[in-house]
């Protein structure tokens, strides 16, 4: 054997705390282990079933692959601390038609998450890549995959966006849709933006309130919409029929630093009463203005919630990073004239209205109706 062939041929890669090394006959057992994991078959396209006879053949394609000048390059992930050099996962390179474009794909066994070996794997693919002149390395996931997205955004990947009907089923079924984002070789390999994560916050207004991060059975609890559509847009009212895709779209703007959503719930209870939010347009929530935003479910309505759950987010959002809060300079809004309630809100918290726009909702009927513009900047 020559280091022109497999597995002499693969280059040892090791940061201190990770290591990509050449696959061994011995990974085997892990990676059929790895492959029938239920978050490995949910998010991949891995053989159903997955048993000994397609671990070899994944094998065969390795050493393939590495022989082939043109191939695939994968290696196997290992803790760099493992004397045995125990296989933990597996991340391969894919060159493309174009030249110095890159793509790569990832996946850990089950007992090796949560330590940060696969963002280390990744740095030190990308910078091998790199070094080698390449200049774009890709990334795509499932949409939903947060797990995978959390890697890459780590290594400072940007996400360009989601690609409809881009992966194929298994099983037959609709193609799924992929999240895509790329790295360049000049870009920094740690997070562009921020993600944040909404921390519980509790007040004894309303009766006693507690805001905490959505839960999915959280649907439990919706109520269908009885509010004008001009008070808020159809995509980001809280309906138990949209519920699924709601919390998906709120995850992602969270997971790209543009939004942080609270779900308001009875402290006693648990229930969800609604949310309450704070969001960008452009730009992430580390810049220091953001949209103040809120809604209740028709059945806790008028006992105060959505003014408790709002002066809490305020209070969290403008009060400095040091103290842990969002340290915002600034936070707006927007409102319909005649939504009484949610003005009454904002006056309540000390909001001045400074801007109005005649007819900026022209109803059904021919009515005008004037968009209010409010903002409290920290004191």
């Amino acid at each position: 054997m020559t280091d022109a062939t497999f597995p002499g041929c693969v280059p040892e890669l090791t940061d201190g705390h990770v290591r990509l090394r050449a696959h061994r006959p011995d990974d085997l057992e892990r990676i059929v282990e790895q492959s029938g994991d239920p978050d490995s078959k949910r998010w991949t396209l891995v053989p159903r079933p997955y048993g000994e006879e397609q671990g070899r053949e994944f094998l065969a394609l390795i050493e393939a692959a590495w022989n082939d000048p043109g191939g695939h390059r994968y290696w196997a992930i290992t803790d760099a601390e493992d004397a045995d050099g125990r296989y933990a996962g597996t991340i391969d390179l894919r060159p493309s038609a174009a030249a110095g474009v890159a793509e790569v794909g990832f996946g850990l066994h089950p007992d090796a998450r949560g330590r940060g070996l696969m963002a280390g794997a990744l740095r030190l693919l990308a910078q091998h890549w790199f070094e080698q002149g390449g200049q774009r390395l890709h990334w795509r996931a499932l949409r939903g995959n947060f797990a995978s997205w959390r890697v890459a955004w780590a290594c400072g990947f940007t996400h360009h966006g989601t690609l409809p009907g881009s992966h194929p089923d298994p099983d037959g079924g609709p193609a799924a849709d992929t999240w895509m984002a790329s790295l360049g070789a000049d870009d920094v390999l740690e997070a562009r933006t921020p993600w944040p994560e909404p921390l519980v916050l509790r007040t004894e207004e309303a009766g006693g309130l507690v805001l905490r991060p959505w839960l999915d059975e959280d649907v439990d609890a919706l109520e269908p919409r009885d509010q004008p559509a001009h008070h808020m847009p159809a995509r980001g009212v809280l309906e138990p029929d949209t519920f699924p895709e709601w919390l998906m779209t709120r995850r992602e703007k969270m997971a790209l630093g543009t939004t942080l959503s609270w779900c308001v719930a009875d402290a006693a209870t648990g229930r969800a009463l609604g949310e309450a939010l704070v969001f960008v347009h452009e730009g992430t929530l580390d810049d220091d203005t953001a949209e103040l935003g809120y809604q209740v479910v028709p059945s806790a309505r008028g006992r105060g919630v959505a003014t408790a759950a709002a002066r809490l987010v305020a209070e969290h959002a403008l009060a400095p990073r040091e103290d842990g809060g969002l340290g915002l300079r600034r936070l707006v809004a927007q409102t319909a004239e005649d939504n009484t309630g949610s003005n009454k809100v904002l006056d309540a918290l000390g909001f001045d209205l400074w801007g109005r726009e005649s007819a900026a909702d022209v109803l059904p009927g021919g009515r005008e109706v004037a968009a209010l513009h409010w903002e409290r900047l920290r004191r």
